[in-house]
């Protein structure tokens, strides 16, 4: 049997929550892909049959190093894409999620390694998540979230997880882009918004969007960089 775009997307999906780091079940698969759970009961069934993922009923769903070979692959055509959209042709970044998905199935080898060459071998997408290598490495990813900041931390945005295009359309008109420094002001009580500061700009960010925002805090980046110099 070979693999169909349909299973790429849920191989894709549960590389996705587990480098979140969520617990990937079959309700939180079928939240990401909008399906029913019966429905995702049925196509992991037919994945452990492909040996691409492991699961037993009421355990999680991981993937075997074979899905985890294949979930790379298409993340990394998915993210290539991403970022080619947006720097060769323009797109926005709250634009690019929706057209990569269409075409991340269907352009060859040859095709992904043209766009790399033209991009430079990035490293990046256009959110900040890291971009597989053609041999299958991807950067270890070392970051906190917006929402665990305490006020009067500052940090670095290293990436934004969330692709709906509205919440992206929100946080890129408060300036919450990948790289940009962030200071936390006050938290609201009883799981409130978030009161930052961006380029002299105050903003309240929710709860759930703060989930989404994923940073460096300003320390660990010094830090990082006192340890390059030193070596």
């Amino acid at each position: 049997m070979s693999i169909t775009a349909a299973m790429e997307d849920y191989l894709k999906v549960i590389y996705r929550l587990s480098e979140d780091g969520h617990r990937v079940t079959t309700q939180s698969i079928a939240e990401r892909l909008h399906v029913a759970a019966p429905s995702v009961t049925g196509m992991i069934k037919r994945l452990a049959d492909l040996k691409l993922v492991e699961h037993e009923r009421y355990r999680s769903v991981g993937l075997t190093a074979a899905g985890h070979k294949t979930a790379l692959e298409i993340v990394r055509h998915h993210r290539l894409l991403e970022l080619y959209l947006a720097e060769a042709l323009g797109y926005s970044w709250d634009e690019v999620h929706d057209e990569a998905e269409r075409l991340e199935h269907t352009i060859s080898e040859e095709f992904e390694a043209r766009i790399d060459r033209a991009l430079g071998y990035p490293t990046l997408d256009p959110h900040g998540d890291p971009i597989p290598s053609a041999a299958g490495q991807v950067a270890a990813i070392s970051d906190d979230r917006l929402s665990s900041l305490a006020p009067g931390e500052t940090a670095t945005i290293s990436r934004v997880t969330d692709a709906n295009a509205e919440k992206l359309r929100y946080l890129g008109s408060m300036g919450l882009y990948p790289e940009t420094v962030i200071e936390v002001i006050e938290r609201m009580p009883f799981d409130g918004p978030i009161h930052v500061r961006v380029a002299g700009s105050d903003h309240y960010v929710g709860p759930e969007l703060a989930a989404s925002v994923h940073v460096r805090r300003l320390k660990d980046v010094i830090q990082d960089g006192n340890s390059e110099d030193d070596a």
